[in-house]
């Protein structure tokens, strides 16, 4: 046996592995990044209806040319609570037929054209100042990889046909009785799982059956593995998630596992029906291909037997996903556990969608501004009671420290998610919403301060004069307006605020100017505790400084630096 021969088929194999698993990447980056919006929409179109699930599953894995990044996307917004477990479910289904495009797309006679592909699209991606243009040449540049390393596979794969050891070793898995189709699952399974990409696993398979190494029956039995080796990619993701993200995980492990069960229970018959479609007689024939000999058919034939697979897979559990939403909880039941401060809308799992991703980190700030929101009506129930109530009070505080938790791991998450290869209008958001959370917590920490400067008058038994009291409530109930306007404008997205919201804050302004005037002539007439006085001032400061971060967060969203 030539070892040298044996290095340049690794160097070969792995390098265009290599380059195939990049050129997946990139693709997947350039078409979330030119179809974002598209994305967005489809995912917030997903209802419990089944069909329609379905039918978001497939798109948004065509865009994303990923099952295994559509799955975890889904694993993680079952985690925050934005889907249930059968919208999940129908929109794994889906994504078990977009997958099959990638199939499709390995089969064209095109792999020879990959290198000019990479070429010419990469002079586009790095001297284009068209954003669309950049990753739309980033899309095409992946796909100039796939064909790339897809043809230097084929090519480590040929010399294998030339020694019988190996040949000897790969007829062992020729899937002829029941237990032998079985093996070659499991082969295709553990493969699978170890590379973490049933796309590549796929090319892998179409090479080998390409270069006429192994038979399309062998390749058909390896992809039906592969299929349950992709559900690795989720169950990893659904580690340390909620309950009913594990369970959207093991969805994805039943569907492919019951499908490949009944499939290779009638693996003969369904072996037959994909050779009388495609021709018997043409898929063990070989055809000169790139100036070598390529069983092209054959290659057709196990994209056809993918996709026929998940299609009917699909067709076979599409009228039992309420049924399995049902079943689950019963196969792995809830723990009744405290939970720790957690992000509601966001999700690590998010970072391979930015497009996805940076519209949940969007819904954190919302739920943000209606923290403070609330924090603002407590504190002036306990102003107008003239007492910080226990409750009141508790909440309060709980609030700041969740907003606190919350700023903290938005900034984390979109620290990571900016760090990557993201379109300018994602990075855009990216920056005005780690704006928005820094602002929005600075907001909540003055509210907690003036609810502390209430308690240290009450400790020191002091109590507000009447015209102080309707001062501060008057101030109060114009600075939650205030709030409640900025919030209904980040809401709405509405960048056109700006002029209105100075005008607002101006008047703010002017009546603490009003009550610090009034305060200072009552303090000259009659005798007022210099502590009273001092508690009185600080607050109309954290008022002032309320609004202060109120607009800051207006001219984020405007734009204004």
């Amino acid at each position: 046996m030539n070892a040298g021969l044996i290095i340049r088929m690794l160097f070969s194999i792995i390098g265009g592995l290599g380059i195939f698993l990049l050129g997946m990447k990139n693709m997947s980056e350039g078409m979330q990044a030119v179809a974002g919006a598209r994305m967005r929409k489809l995912i917030s179109a997903v209802t419990n209806n089944r069909f329609i699930a379905s039918g978001v599953g497939i798109s948004v894995t065509s865009l994303i040319q990923s099952s295994s990044v559509t799955t975890v996307m889904v694993v993680g917004m079952v985690n925050a609570g934005l889907m249930s477990l059968q919208q999940a479910i129908g929109v794994i289904l889906g994504a078990d037929i977009g997958t099959t495009i990638t199939g499709w797309i390995l089969v064209l006679q095109i792999a020879k054209y990959g290198l000019p592909i990479m070429g010419i699209t990469a002079f586009f991606f790095l001297f284009s100042k068209n954003e669309r243009i950049r990753y739309s040449a980033l899309m095409i540049l992946g796909l100039g990889m796939v064909f790339f390393g897809l043809q230097l596979m084929k090519e480590g794969f040929y010399p294998l046909r030339e020694m019988p050891e190996f040949l000897e070793w790969f007829s062992k898995f020729t899937p002829d009785t029941y237990f032998d189709v079985l093996r070659c699952c499991l082969v295709g399974a553990f493969v699978t799982a170890i590379i973490q990409s049933s796309s590549a696993t796929l090319g892998i398979t179409i090479g080998l059956v390409g270069t006429g190494i192994i038979n399309f029956e062998t390749g058909a039995a390896l992809v039906l593995g592969e299929n349950i080796g992709t559900t690795i990619t989720a169950c990893l993701a659904s580690i340390g998630a909620s309950t009913n993200a594990k369970r959207a995980a093991l969805a994805h492990v039943m569907i492919k596992v019951i499908g490949v069960a009944w499939i290779t229970a009638i693996f003969p018959v369904y072996i037959s029906l994909i050779k009388s479609i495609v021709g018997a007689e043409l898929i063990t024939a070989a055809e000169l291909f790139n100036g070598k000999m390529t069983f092209y058919h054959a290659m057709r034939a196990i994209a056809l037997s993918h996709t026929g697979f998940n299609v009917a897979n699909v067709l076979f559990f599409l009228p039992f996903t309420t049924v399995l939403a049902k079943l689950l909880p019963h196969i792995m039941p809830g723990k009744m556990r405290k939970e720790v401060p957690h992000l509601k809308f966001i999700d690590v799992r998010m970072l391979d969608t930015p497009a996805i991703g940076i519209q949940q980190s969007r819904n954190e700030i919302l739920r943000m501004s209606q923290a403070v929101q609330k924090m603002l009506a407590r504190l002036r129930t306990i102003i107008e009671k003239g007492n910080a109530n226990q409750i009141g009070g508790a909440e309060i505080f709980h609030h700041e420290e969740n907003l606190d938790v919350t700023q903290k791991e938005i900034t984390e998450f979109l620290s990571n998610l900016l760090s990557g290869n993201v379109p300018h209008n994602v990075m855009n958001d990216g920056r005005m919403q780690l704006r928005m959370a820094d602002e929005y917590e600075s907001i909540s920490d003055y509210i907690t301060n003036i609810l502390k400067l209430n308690l240290k008058m009450r400790k020191s038994d002091l109590r507000m004069s009447e015209d102080a009291k309707r001062e501060i409530l008057d101030l109060h109930d114009r600075v939650s307006a205030y709030i409640n306007f900025i919030n209904e404008s980040v809401e709405e997205n509405d960048t056109e605020i700006l002029s209105k919201a100075n005008t607002q804050g101006a008047a703010i302004t002017h009546f603490v100017k009003k009550y610090r005037r009034k305060h200072l002539e009552r303090v000259g007439t009659e005798h007022t505790s210099p502590l009273k006085s001092l508690i009185f001032t600080d607050i109309l400061n954290s008022y002032r400084r309320i609004k202060d971060h109120a607009l800051n967060i207006a001219e984020a969203l405007t734009g204004e630096k």
